[in-house]
């Protein structure tokens, strides 16, 4: 399984994802952010970082990168995309993901480990998380903070588009589990046909016990599974 892991100017979640994904036995390349083809790539990793210096917001000058307007036509495609942390935000700022990732609540940069609670398993993206698992994963980010207006709130959990919520160990949607004051809880998200996912935790960093947590892993094994279907499956 080929993966494709984009780097910008100031990524520095690259080379974890790169890792991540040849931990659980398949393959991963770099594309450079001035490329204009994704190559054989079956899905695409948007990683963490500080794209172009977070000038302006983050993600604001990616999304103009020419390697997005082939990931704009793979998503389009019905390709599998993951955003993560600064990957979420360009993918906000593309217009691939609704929503938009503003400054922490409380202003400060957070770094630490949080717990998940999925909120959808029928996605690519969860559906090898077994039910009822939290998982523990790090954050690290100063805007991550996911907001929007009611009325797409709402419509993102009619259609069980939020993927994660943080929440406290046993699973409890509270507000001293949020880090960043994301309304709703909400850690990530997907797009309405559920092939395009964000999500401000980084699962590439704990896919191995030496770091603390392996639970990471669950997220791109159901990538993994989901790309090992047949394509009629899949739409399906």
């Amino acid at each position: 399984m080929n993966f494709a892991v984009l780097q910008f100017p100031a990524s520095n979640c690259d080379q974890d994802a790169i890792h991540a994904i040849r931990v659980l036995g398949h393959h991963a390349r770099y594309v450079w952010h001035k490329e204009s083809a994704l190559g054989d790539a079956r899905a695409v990793i948007v990683p963490g970082g500080f794209s172009y210096g977070d000038y302006l917001r983050c993600g604001a000058i990616a999304r103009f990168s020419p390697v997005m307007a082939a990931v704009q036509q793979f998503a389009a495609n019905g390709g599998l995309v993951l955003g993560i942390c600064n990957g979420f935000q360009i993918l906000c700022e593309a217009g691939l993901l609704p929503g938009a990732l503003v400054r922490n609540r409380s202003l400060q940069f957070r770094c630490e480990h949080v717990y998940l609670k999925v909120a959808a398993h029928d996605s690519p993206f969860t559906s090898r998380i077994p039910e009822g698992k939290v998982l523990r994963i790090p954050v690290a980010h100063g805007e991550g903070c996911y907001f929007a207006d009611d009325d797409l709130l709402n419509q993102l959990e009619t259609r069980k588009q939020i993927l994660w919520q943080y929440c406290n160990a046993r699973g409890e949607l509270t507000e001293p589990a949020n880090p960043n004051g994301s309304l709703r809880n909400i850690a990530g998200i997907c797009n309405e046909r559920r092939n395009v996912a964000g999500l401000m935790p980084h699962p590439e960093r704990a896919c191995e016990p030496l770091l603390g947590s392996a639970d990471g892993r669950f997220i791109f094994e159901s990538m993994i599974h989901a790309l090992e279907k047949p394509t009629s499956a899949r739409a399906a």
